[in-house]
This record gives structure tokens, sequence and C-alpha cells, in this order.
């Protein structure tokens, strides 16, 4: 699995905590921030489907 991938979730997540903290859960820029991490967690899970179905 990608290395860059995950550290760029776990940025995202960071990022993610900060801003809510300092706007508010329903705040647009922290819904925004919660799709974009979202989509990487979306890109992980199609990534590490795709590594665990190779022949070994």
């Amino acid at each position: 699995m990608s290395e860059g991938l995950r550290n760029l979730i776990e940025k995202k997540r960071i990022e993610l905590i900060e801003l809510a903290l300092i706007k508010g859960l329903s705040s647009h820029a922290v819904l925004t921030v919660s799709q974009e991490l979202d989509t990487l967690l979306n890109h992980y899970e199609i990534a590490n489907n795709k590594e665990n179905q190779l022949p070994k």
C-alpha cells in the first residue's frame, strides 16, 4: 500500500479535526475537508482491495 496515500490521509484527518475545533462541525469548510478525506479513504480502500486480489 502506498505510504504516500496513508500520509495524505493522516494529514487530512488532522486538518479536519483542527478545522472542526476552530469553525465547528457544521461549517462549510469542515464539510469540504471531510469530503476530501472521504475521497482519499475511498482511494485507499480501492487500492487495498486490488492489492489483496493479486495472486500470490
